[in-house]
Order: structure tokens, then C-alpha cells, then sequence
């Protein structure tokens, strides 16, 4: 116990014990991450599903501190894998080069005590808090662009994040799109960590329902252990669950991608609500494009005008 003689005074033997047993899932292995991991590696946590589809990049070093220039072009989880196997080999951190969506996201969840979201997608937090819900595990989620962001604790006994967040941003906000300072992705993180360690070792008052939220040097947050699940939620699926039977609609651009479905159409997001077009009786409306945004927004006029079925497809980058 020589290893964490410094912080057993703080959660006790019996909080410690309960680290080494927990199985925690981290999605995403970027800036973020680069804060939580070492963290919950260093404090005992006893096994890391780490999952991330991307490869290390030149462009990301100044927040992606766990990386370094020999790390160029590898996979991120298994360059941080690499990294922090030499930190605490008490825990084991297994790296999943894998994108997380809703088919896989059951699988991936499956058998953990806690989940971090700290990839930067709106879908993929959407799509993690949604499976937190349905399981009842903890889910400690943050999100950073240019000197604004959060981290807070959701699901688990507390609301979701659909509750505290029930509408997209009108605009993406992604690091790549609006940039990102290093520092402010660090506190964050930590601020992450802290919340999953509290949760683990079982300390109080409990994280559950409460928000950080960090904009510059300027910090605050509150407790939202009241807020209600918003009575529409349009779920995000994965593009091989779009059948034939769908309507569905590709909002993307001709110049941005060929379209998501052999049955699919292209439309704007502008062209739904009244007077637009909706679903024949008995068809699920399937609203696809990059990052979920649009989708949503089309999803929104299409829903004050038909009460059927609506769906969400975020392709990202690849499709």
C-alpha cells in the first residue's frame, strides 16, 4: 500500500478496495483523456476499457499531452496504453481502436462500474448518457472548446445529460473546428477525474447531478439533481441500422459525402416543417449528416409537424 499512502487517508481502505475493483470505460483518448488517465491509473483503478478510432497527430500534441513525437500516426489508445502501462502495472488498461456507436455501444458499456465521456462528439455523448440511462451506470462526461467547458456527473441515480442538455448547440463546437487551449482541456479533465474517483471509492457528497463549468480563469457550477428527462429524446442509431423501409434523408451536401443509403434522399434541414415533407404512415424518419446537428435541427421541424417516429444518423469524418 506504499503507493497510495497519500491518498488512503482521504478515501479510506475500504475506497481504495473499491478502485482496484472497478472496471471503468473511456471513450476517447485525446486532450481530455490525457488528463483522466494518468489520474485514474495512478490512484489504483483497476482495469481501463480505453476506446478511441483515431491516430496520433502533430496538430494535437499541445493538449494531447500523453503522446509524444514518436507516437506520430499510431493509434491513440494504443500509444496511451503503451504510456501508461509503465505508470501502475495495478491497473490494466486495454486499448479498443474502434469508434463507439449506438451498435456497439451496449458491448462496450457492458460489465463496467463507470463510464467518461471524453470524446468530441455530441453524438457520442448523447449516445453514451442514453446507455448509461437504460443501465443505470454512472456516467462523468466534459466537454471544451477555445476557454468554455464543463464536466458533470449524469446518469447512475441522477438525471441524464439529455435532461440537463436537451437541445444540440445551433453550430458544431468541436476542437478542430474552433480550436482549443491546452490548459483549459487539463483542468477539465482533472475536474473529470475527480468526479470518477469520487464516484468509485464511494465518497461524498456524491458528483451525481452536479455541473463544473470553467470559462476562462472564471469557474462555477451548480447542482441539477431536479431536472426532468425531456419527454421527446430522437435517438442516434448506427448507419447499418437504416433499412429500406426508412425515410431516409441524407442532410449532407453532394460535395460532402455520397449518400448514406441506396433508399436515401438529400434534402436540407430547412426544408422540414410546415408544408415540407414527412414519412408515409408507418415509416421511421432517419435524419443523417456529420456530426448530428443538422439531423437534429431537421428533426425538430419535422416534429412539430408529424408525430411519427424520428431517428438520428452522425456519420463523422469517414462516411
Amino acid at each position: 500500500m506504499t503507493r497510495y499512502v497519500r491518498q488512503t487517508p482521504v478515501i479510506g481502505a475500504a475506497g481504495q478496495a473499491r478502485l482496484a475493483a472497478a472496471h471503468v470505460l473511456v471513450v476517447g483518448a485525446g486532450g481530455l483523456a490525457a488528463a483522466v488517465l494518468p489520474c485514474l491509473v495512478g490512484a489504483g483503478v483497476g482495469a481501463i476499457k480505453l476506446v478511441d478510432p483515431d491516430r496520433v497527430e502533430l496538430s494535437n500534441l499541445h493538449r494531447q499531452s500523453l503522446f509524444r513525437l514518436k507516437d506520430l500516426g499510431q493509434p491513440k489508445a494504443q500509444a496511451a496504453a503503451t504510456h501508461l502501462a509503465g505508470l501502475n502495472p495495478d491497473c490494466r488498461v486495454e486499448p479498443v481502436v474502434q469508434t463507439l456507436d449506438p451498435a456497439n455501444a451496449a458491448e462496450l458499456c457492458h460489465g463496467t462500474t463507470l463510464v467518461l465521456d471524453c470524446a468530441d462528439s455530441f453524438a457520442v455523448s448523447y449516445t453514451l448518457s442514453d446507455q448509461c440511462m437504460a443501465l443505470g451506470l454512472p456516467l462523468v462526461s466534459a466537454s471544451v472548446t477555445g476557454m468554455v467547458g464543463y464536466a458533470g456527473g449524469f446518469c447512475g441515480g441522477a438525471p441524464s445529460l439529455r435532461a440537463l442538455f436537451p437541445d444540440l448547440p445551433a453550430r458544431a463546437g468541436s476542437c478542430a473546428e474552433t480550436g482549443v487551449l491546452g490548459p483549459m482541456v487539463g483542468l477539465l479533465g482533472s475536474a473529470q477525474a475527480q468526479m470518477a474517483l469520487a464516484v468509485l471509492a464511494g465518497l461524498g457528497p456524491t458528483p451525481l447531478g452536479q455541473l463544473v463549468i470553467a470559462d476562462g480563469l472564471r469557474l462555477g457550477g451548480f447542482r441539477f439533481d431536479a431536472a426532468t428527462e425531456p419527454a421527446w429524446q430522437p435517438r442516434f442509431i448506427a448507419p447499418s441500422a437504416i433499412t429500406p423501409q426508412d425515410f431516409a434523408v441524407d442532410l449532407r451536401g453532394a460535395d460532402e459525402a455520397a449518400l448514406i443509403h441506396p433508399h436515401a434522399i438529400r434534402l436540407s434541414a430547412t426544408a422540414f416543417g410546415p408544408g415540407g415533407p414527412t414519412p408515409a404512415h408507418g415509416q421511421r424518419a432517419v435524419l443523417c449528416c456529420r456530426s448530428g446537428l443538422r439531423a437534429f435541427a431537421a428533426a425538430e421541424r419535422l416534429h412539430a409537424v408529424w408525430d411519427g417516429p424520428i431517428a438520428l444518423v452522425a456519420t463523422g469524418e469517414t462516411l
